[in-house]
């Protein structure tokens, strides 16, 4: 999976911004507050849908414009797409997909997949569970759309059942309409349990053996799936039907609270060092060199099932990592496209040696470097 060609309009700080790429490694260069972060947010946006810095689309239009236009032109084994994200003030976003309109967001996913490295991602660690949450959910989304489509879809029945939970503490009789809502819930819910299950599963053992090649041997990574759901075996029809069972037993207190008190909207997945809880326990190199090892694992998990690498966007963490792990990071380059975003290209100089495409930012324009000379 290749990125060939981006195009910005009244985006962030861009008016108009054109680029084409014919590398592996992109770097974009510039001092801090000038867009590079807004390049690289604006492809993500392009993957997903969804900024990974606000969820709000207004942020992203250009202050005193009504729209902004993201384009780019995907280069995959299956072919070349092209995507449209259109972003309205006072609209909904609108997706075009090879000229076509998608008729609802989920058609996106899968069309270019990219993984996200910025400093920020410590937050996955430090959090709470609804970062990890978010977490799986945005690459589970991206290989799987029918992901992304019950993930809507069980929080509109959730928001649909809290809201009856509620109109029950007025009017008692409006309980008997309770077990549908509790159906649909445990329907969405239990695909969504069982695929986050099945991913931890999988990144697991990806991300041992590499957490194990980072620290020499020292260290043993974990992963867990801790669900409020208790299950078995990952079968479908037996989440499902754990799913309503605690619905049934917490219906009395969730209608006292007015919430569902139990859901994998309550789920988290924990990371263990030597089997102690990263997060509680762990110094701030253990949780560094835990994100870093998670971020080559959803590489790998991600090449493992679509067949082919995604793109990498490392936003200004090349500065932050020694040099063992800046070594594995450009490992990659040359299989993984990368794009990289920091003030000074010299402070890496291990990247003289790779052949790259050089994009000076400033103030919202791109200049084309011919060297890594400023």
């Amino acid at each position: 999976m290749r990125l060939r060609e981006l195009v910005l309009k009244n985006y962030r700080n861009y008016n108009e911004l054109e680029l084409s790429f014919h590398s592996d490694l992109i770097l974009f260069a510039g001092l801090n507050a000038q867009g590079k972060t807004n390049i690289l947010e604006s492809i993500f946006t392009s993957c997903t849908g969804r900024s990974h810095r606000t969820p709000r689309d207004r942020e992203l239009i250009q202050w005193g414009k009504e729209e902004a236009l993201i384009r780019t032109r995907v280069e995959k084994q299956a072919g070349i797409s092209e995507i449209a994200v259109l972003l309205a003030a006072r609209d909904k976003k609108k997706v075009m997909i090879n000229q076509s309109p998608a008729s609802r967001l989920g058609e996106l996913m899968g069309h270019l997949n990219s993984v996200m490295f910025s400093p920020d991602d410590l937050k996955l660690i430090r959090e709470g569970p609804a970062e990890r949450r978010r977490f799986m959910d945005m690459e589970l989304s991206q290989i799987r759309p029918q992901y992304f489509y019950y993930l809507q879809q069980y929080n509109r029945v959730l928001n649909h059942r809290n809201n009856l939970l509620k109109s029950i503490q007025v009017k008692p009789s409006l309980a008997a309409t309770l077990p549908a809502w509790d159906v649909q819930l445990a329907q969405t819910g239990s695909y969504i349990i069982q695929q986050r299950k099945l991913f931890q599963d999988s990144l697991r053992i990806i991300a041992q053996e590499i957490h194990h090649r980072i620290t020499n041997g020292t260290e043993k990574l974990d992963l867990e799936y801790k669900s409020s759901i208790p299950f078995q075996t990952n079968q479908l029809e037996e989440i499902q039907q754990q799913f309503l069972q605690v619905l049934e037993e917490r219906q009395k207190e969730d209608i006292e609270r007015g919430i569902t008190g139990k859901g994998c909207h309550r789920d988290d997945i924990v990371f263990h060092i030597n089997g102690a809880d990263v997060r509680v326990f762990g110094s701030q190199g253990q949780k560094r060199t835990t994100v870093l090892s998670i971020k080559f694992s959803e590489l790998e998990y991600m090449r493992q099932e679509t067949g082919e690498y995604p793109l990498l966007l490392l936003d200004d963490v090349m500065s932050e990592l020694d040099y063992s792990r800046q070594q594995m990071l450009l490992e990659y380059i040359g299989k993984v496209q990368t794009f990289i975003t920091l003030t000074d290209p010299d402070l890496i100089p291990d990247l003289k040696h790779k052949k790259m495409q050089i994009f000076k930012i400033h103030s919202g324009t791109a200049l084309p470097l011919e060297s890594l000379s400023f």
